[in-house]
């Protein structure tokens, strides 16, 4: 592994995508995306006791629905990397203790899959690791009950409130052995931007400038350009951030053309599903990875995909401290090898 330039990693021998699940809620079941998940829940308690048990249920069903893909047994397992929304990131760390799986626990709001995948990546090609599991999730009733308000109460949502996906998608990643297979080749970690965005619902507004600043050092450290990549994937702008993304964009002279720029907020939902603006949630951008983006690399539909997870760094404490909403990003570049 190399570094370049002030925030990005080359891998050497890139770590290549054993083998991925994806999991969703019913609503995002009656998406655009629904075809592209491996299991669609009929019910997101999962038969359980409560939101929170539901959503450990949902990590350690995807983690094993990826090892058994990978033909990899939970003791073989040598690290899963992951987190989600919960306090101290107990649907990750739960999961991970049913499994008996050696756990490093991530916090990167709704950035945490790829943050996982940048890191994940370097301690396989750093030689540390054979392998590694990338997860995260979600779940609309648990991030509703901590960070905003209880859902018996009825609180209506503002039209820039994003709607928080029940989701959770996993990644194995292994030392190439041969080749062929996805490979994340690049990675690069993302700065704090704050433009003191003070509104807690208005995610895209608060991500969207940490977005294109992980964008513009992934370019500027690599020297590629958006015609490098067949698609550029952020993680969960939604429609508004989206659009605020690509004005970002043109103010700063960086050519990014919208046709090769989609959100993973911005797709799974239908506008008449009432998301508002769009899916978020650490869930958002794992699912609509490890279902619809690295099934469309697999089948050759794109070659070369640049993923940039997003993430409101704010918490139920820092909201009542007045503070504003800061974001983050990381970015992985994910290519098929013949």
């Amino acid at each position: 592994m190399s570094r370049v330039g002030s925030q990005t990693f080359l891998y050497r021998q890139p770590p290549v995508v054993a083998a991925h699940a994806s999991i969703c809620g019913p609503k995002e079941g009656k998406g655009p995306l629904s075809a592209w998940f491996d299991e669609v829940l009929q019910d997101d308690l999962l038969g359980q006791k409560s939101w929170e048990l539901a959503e450990m249920e949902m990590v350690r069903r995807c983690v094993q629905s990826a090892l058994n893909a990978a033909r990899i047994t939970d003791e073989q397992a040598q690290a899963m990397l992951g987190g989600d929304l919960n306090n101290q990131i107990i649907a990750s760390s739960f999961a991970a203790r049913a499994l008996g799986v050696p756990f490093i626990g991530l916090y990167g709001a709704c950035s945490t899959f790829v943050q996982a995948l940048v890191l994940g990546s370097a301690l396989i090609d750093g030689g540390f690791l054979d392998n590694a599991v990338c997860v995260a999730s979600s779940h609309y009733c648990t991030a509703e009950r901590q960070f905003r308000f209880p859902l018996e109460l009825g609180t209506q949502r503002p039209p820039q409130a994003s709607w928080t996906a029940t989701a959770c998608g996993c990644a194995l990643l292994e030392r190439p052995e041969k080749p062929g297979g996805l490979r994340v080749t690049a990675g690069t970690v993302g700065r704090i931007i704050d433009l003191n965005v003070s509104d807690a619902n208005h995610m895209g507004a608060a991500m969207a400038p940490a977005v294109f600043d992980c964008l513009a050092a992934h370019m500027a450290d690599t020297g590629k350009t958006a015609c490098d990549y067949d698609l550029i994937a952020t993680g969960d702008l939604g429609w508004i951030g989206r659009d605020l993304l690509l004005e970002l964009a043109s103010a700063a002279g960086l050519e990014l053309p919208p046709e090769k720029l989609i959100d993973c907020g911005a797709s799974l939902f239908y506008q008449e599903q009432d998301a508002h603006a769009g899916g978020s949630g650490c869930g958002c951008v794992a699912s609509v990875a490890c279902g619809w983006l690295m099934k469309r690399l697999e089948a050759g539909d794109i070659q070369r995909l640049l993923l940039i997870g997003s993430g409101a760094m704010f918490s139920p404490t820092s909201s009542q401290q007045a503070q504003s909403v800061p974001g983050i990003a990381y970015a992985a570049a994910i290519e098929r090898e013949d």
